[in-house]
């Protein structure tokens, strides 16, 4: 029985409430089946792919997941890359998850949320409109948010990312961010898949 999933994200350790309570439907159905999900920070991109490296030979009986900016275009062989370059078995693949392209794009797919958080001066228009987000940019993504948040009260987002950041993710609504955002569903689908 699967009693322990631990997911290696990329990004900073304050982080991490955001991801728990965005991910409160996985959490809370691990608990129901007398299992755990634990959120490890592990900094940078390459520090997360250290942290799971070592997460794969010392935390055997756990399913370590990794999750990471892909800071670009999702080319459909974004995992099995990855564990051709740390020379991981490519069975290792399917723990293997992606923001595409960054985090952030994730914010994107629900600008009512946003606008809730920033309030007054929040530009929504800034944000680029297609309801794919992971065909949107890093660049653009980035630009996107800049503008829209600049002139607001709270502050820029980029300004404040490691406070604004972990708020973001506990008001976003899974759901439109699953519909928007396939690898995010993707990652979803396998937790609840070995859940069930």
């Amino acid at each position: 029985m699967l009693t322990d999933i631990r997911v290696y994200y990329e990004g900073n350790r304050l982080l991490k409430p955001g991801f728990v309570q965005f991910f409160a439907e996985l959490t809370s159905l691990a608990k129901e089946k007398r299992s755990a999900i634990h959120f490890i920070s592990a900094g940078s991109g390459a520090n997360a792919c250290r942290d799971f490296a070592i997460a794969l030979k010392t935390n055997t009986g756990a399913w370590n997941i990794l999750l990471k900016d892909s800071e670009g275009p999702d080319s459909g062989n974004l995992s099995t890359s990855l564990c051709r370059e740390y020379t991981w078995d490519k069975v290792h693949a399917d723990s293997i998850f992606w923001m595409v392209e960054m985090m952030e794009s994730w914010f994107h797919a629900d600008k009512d949320a946003l606008a809730n958080f920033y309030g007054e001066g929040f530009k929504k228009g800034a944000l680029k409109a297609n309801p794919d987000v992971e065909a949107i940019s890093k660049s653009v993504l980035e630009k996107g948010l800049q503008n829209a948040t600049r002139n607001t009260n709270a502050g820029g987002y980029f300004d404040n990312k490691t406070s604004h950041g972990p708020k973001l993710l506990a008001r976003i609504d899974p759901k439109r961010v699953r519909e928007a955002a396939p690898n995010c569903d993707k990652l979803f689908t396998a937790v609840l898949s070995r859940l069930s």
